[in-house]
């Protein structure tokens, strides 16, 4: 076994735009990535836009209530079909010429087709991206020979309905949406470890979690972190230890390459997810929901706590290393990785840099 320790990636990872736009194309490309909340889209023909990995996509109801994701491209002369962010629609309609299709894709009409010698609509469709429901969130994948996400993401909604077994009917209550001026592994990366919550997340460390009892798993292509509950005098909002047998109990489980349910104390779901923007930017948003999407000054209050504290904090230490990758004075440190897997250990981090060699430097 090497003595040497292991080093953190290279800066080109997080700073080269030819290295993003080869992420973009390989990982990005052919991992599960979120896609939006069923809530989105009640009925049949609700949709909403989306973009991943640099392609315009969107995801539609059926007329019997199935979910589909398409390329958001006519395939007459590749106009996008949907324009608008989010609407209702009976037939998608593109705009240029007026070709129709039906909800589940497949070419109705189109004008004066009847004229095309040797043309079967019937053979005409628009192209579906792999599309899977994962507790009420929706989740797409370009890779159409991917694995599901049970297999890529073993155990993990089993676990999360034992968490929160009202899961089913929760809908966001409020999302915030966080522009990072960094690469979006450095964002995934401060996320994904806790070596460095003592020194900058106080109202998190004293009011919400016990750190000596944080702990950082990795199984399948997930980061779990699990920790106890902090002092219920100290907590930072309410909550009822009786009400379930994991409400003092926080858990999240980070989704490879970028989103992750979290688990508060007292069974509140939250969510963050990654969109890449470009090499160094990134829009993060975090999602907070309750059942139906009621109103809830519990979780309003502990949104705007998070979002003037943890999230705030993150903002100012990710976009500090993205300028700091960028100096010359940096090559790549050793990591703190303790086989205990604790607070203070950095080995999710290797996990990770792990998964990017192997997906993009394949």
């Amino acid at each position: 076994m090497s003595s040497q320790p292991i080093r953190a990636l290279e800066p080109k990872y997080y700073t080269d735009p030819a290295y993003f736009e080869k992420e973009r194309q390989t990982l990005l490309a052919s991992t599960w990535q979120y896609a939006g909340h069923v809530s989105q889209i009640p009925n049949s023909g609700d949709y909403f836009r989306l973009e991943i990995a640099g392609e315009s996509l969107f995801c539609a109801r059926g007329k019997k209530g199935e979910i589909r994701t398409f390329y958001n491209v006519c395939q007459h002369r590749g106009h996008e079909i949907v324009t608008h962010e989010s609407g209702n629609t009976r037939m998608l309609v593109c705009p240029y010429h007026s070709w129709s299709y039906d909800l589940d894709g497949r070419l109705r009409n189109g004008p004066n087709l009847d004229a095309v010698k040797g043309l079967d609509k019937g053979s005409i469709c628009l192209p579906r991206v792999r599309t899977e429901e994962f507790c009420g969130f929706i989740f797409v994948n370009l890779d159409s020979d991917a694995k599901s996400m049970d297999e890529v993401f073993p155990g993990v909604r089993e676990e999360l309905r034992e968490f929160v077994p009202h899961i089913d009917e929760l809908a966001p209550l409020e999302y915030v949406a966080i522009e990072e001026d960094c690469n979006w592994k450095i964002s995934v990366e401060n996320y994904s470890e806790c070596y460095h919550c003592s020194a900058n997340h106080h109202t998190f460390v004293d009011g919400v979690i016990k750190p000596e009892t944080y702990r950082i798993s990795h199984v399948g292509y997930t980061l779990q972190h699990t920790t106890q509950c902090q002092n219920l005098d100290r907590m930072s909002y309410p909550i009822d230890p009786e009400s379930n047998s994991r409400a003092t109990q926080y858990k999240s489980w980070f989704l490879w390459p970028g989103f992750s349910f979290q688990v508060y104390p007292g069974n509140v779901l939250n969510t963050y997810h990654w969109r890449p923007m470009a090499v160094d930017k990134v829009m993060v948003y975090r999602g907070w929901y309750t059942i139906g999407g009621e109103e809830s000054d519990v979780i309003r209050g502990l949104a705007e706590q998070d979002r003037d504290t943890t999230v705030a904090e993150d903002v100012r230490l990710v976009e500090s290393v993205q300028r700091g990758l960028k100096s010359r004075g940096y090559q790549g440190g050793p990591l703190v990785v303790d086989p205990a897997e604790g607070v203070m250990s950095e080995h999710s981090i290797v996990a990770i840099n792990n998964w990017v060699r192997e997906t993009v430097d394949a």
